[in-house]
């Protein structure tokens, strides 16, 4: 009989796969675009497609996964991963790079939903399986954050390419490992079918509100025309999947969960806290090496303070809980996280770059309460017969909320710092390179006046932190504000009737 805890020991790795590579990247994207020629606007496509495709296809996969087995799901899962992670680490254009990244996002989001019914299996009483839940969850969002750590050493001995190749050896140990330890489940003629014009309906509503945000940054390629008509598809698209949504017995997701305010709150601040921790990490591991100068390793270990901080705040989450109402407790943290934010304005050539390692810091801290409890409210709120897609929209707003900070934060940052530096940049020998700062940085080296322009770089580079920091902290407090109401909405018929 094999034991539950090498059971789940085995189904932590492709989880931990999953999330490092939602992130790995962000180190590696300097090196890989001046390798690869990527524009401003190709480098956050390469950036956010995986967690978009992976957030979407996440709930088909649940419904396949019903139907032919999640083990077999889970090892398909693994080869399709394997050999998608091999053709993006010898990828040669980035188009090259971007197919490879959509199939990795395809056979990512095999995995997740996989994992989790899966230690629904292994762990049959409640408060084990709670347990085991619990650290599923931590281990995704802890290696998710500490993505840009593992590709910044990485990088130090090897080429960007290199970063990919990390899921060889965990596929490999999955695919030998996983029919001995894990239980296969029987396929069910009963599961729900799989709706593929609902995912495409989803699929089209996102990739057209990405196309319109990263229409925004200055240079970009994208005509006004076509992003007008993009928000045009978005808007459109959007009305048909929630009408199909209400007309269908079994939705691709179902929005009557959302009639729910807890499970509403739950699934938003996730979604916000996804966007600010990734969209922050984007930007700050970009800062530190194209701004401050770091290399690959020493950036590794200067955004360690975030991997860390995310796994101290959902550590200490249950102790605090104790003592601590956790419904007072998310949206104290949350507020936490916002100051941590505002600390990114008060970095300058004075202060260095200490503030941004501190605040990174907070930020990740003040949420470890919302991912230690916001999952687990998504799922006791849901009916019993809905759990499982409860389960899938807390992972689907967690991978969507990633690549929608991507998006919205890495355009809003790279638009401001190109507006910055472009009025200098023809004096300093930066004229036709200010879309990325990995392109500024290598115009900057050969410029006669490379002093003067790295200095104008820096100079750029800490305006867009400042615009991140600000919105970001925006977000957060919002966040805060929507669960301090919840939780006052829900204490309400209490204090009446005890009147």
């Amino acid at each position: 009989m094999t034991s539950p805890k090498l059971s789940l020991l085995l189904l932590l790795l492709p989880t931990a796969v999953v999330a490092v590579d939602i992130n790995v990247l962000f180190l590696a994207v300097p090196e890989l675009t001046a390798d690869l020629g990527a524009s401003a606007t190709q480098q956050l496509w390469i950036t956010d497609v995986y967690g978009l495709v992976v957030g979407v296809l996440a709930i088909v996969a649940g419904a396949v996964g019903d139907r032919v087995g999640r083990r077999r799901l889970l090892l398909l899962g693994c080869a399709g991963f394997l050999a998608a992670s091999l053709l993006a680490a010898y990828s040669t254009t980035p188009e090259m790079l971007l197919l490879a990244r959509v199939l990795q996002g395809v056979a990512g989001a095999t995995l997740m939903p996989s994992t989790l019914a899966l230690i629904g299996e292994v762990f049959p009483d409640d408060a084990a399986r709670t347990k085991a839940i619990a650290t599923w969850a931590t281990c995704q969002f802890a290696f998710a954050s500490l993505g840009p750590v593992v590709g910044g050493l990485l990088l130090h001995w090897f080429w960007w390419g290199s970063v990919f190749l990390l899921s060889v050896p965990v596929a490999v140990v999955v695919l030998v490992l996983g029919p001995r330890l894990l239980p296969e489940s029987r396929p069910s003629d009963r599961a729900p079918r799989v709706d593929l014009l609902s995912a495409g309906l989803l699929m089209a509503v996102l990739l057209a509100l990405f196309t319109a945000i990263k229409a925004c940054i200055p240079g970009a390629a994208t005509p006004l025309a076509a992003a007008i008509a993009a928000v045009v598809v978005a808007v459109g698209a959007g009305v048909v999947f929630v009408r199909r949504q209400r007309r269908l017995a079994d939705p691709f997701l179902d929005i009557a969960l959302l009639r729910e305010p807890a499970i509403v709150v739950a699934v938003g601040s996730l979604t916000l806290a996804a966007v600010v921790l990734a969209g922050t990490g984007f930007w700050v591991t970009q800062y530190l090496q194209s701004a401050v100068g770091l290399s690959p390793l020493a950036a590794a270990v200067a955004f360690m303070p975030m991997g860390l901080g995310i796994g101290a705040g959902t550590y200490l989450a249950p102790v605090l809980a104790q003592r601590i109402d956790p419904d007072r407790l998310v949206p104290a943290g949350l507020v936490v996280s916002a100051l941590g934010a505002l600390l990114q304005l008060t970095v300058s050539e004075g202060t260095g770059y200490a503030p941004v390692l501190v605040g990174i810091a907070v930020v990740a801290f003040g949420c470890g309460p919302l991912f230690a409890f916001a999952t687990t409210r998504i799922i006791s709120t849901a009916p019993p017969s809905a759990a499982g897609r409860a389960a899938a929209l807390a992972e689907t707003s967690n991978h969507l909320g990633s690549s929608l900070g991507f998006a919205a934060v890495g355009s809003l940052a790279t638009a401001v710092y190109a507006l910055a530096l472009r009025p200098l940049a023809s004096d300093l020998g930066l004229a036709g390179a200010t879309g990325t700062m990995a392109e500024t940085r290598a115009a900057a080296q050969g410029s006669p006046q490379q002093e003067a322009a790295f200095d104008a770089i820096a100079v750029a580079a800490t305006d867009a932190l400042h615009v991140v920091g600000l919105f970001t902290a925006v977000l957060l407090l919002g966040c805060a504000v929507l669960n301090a109401r919840r939780t006052t909405a829900r204490r309400a018929p209490e204090t009446t009737s005890a009147r």
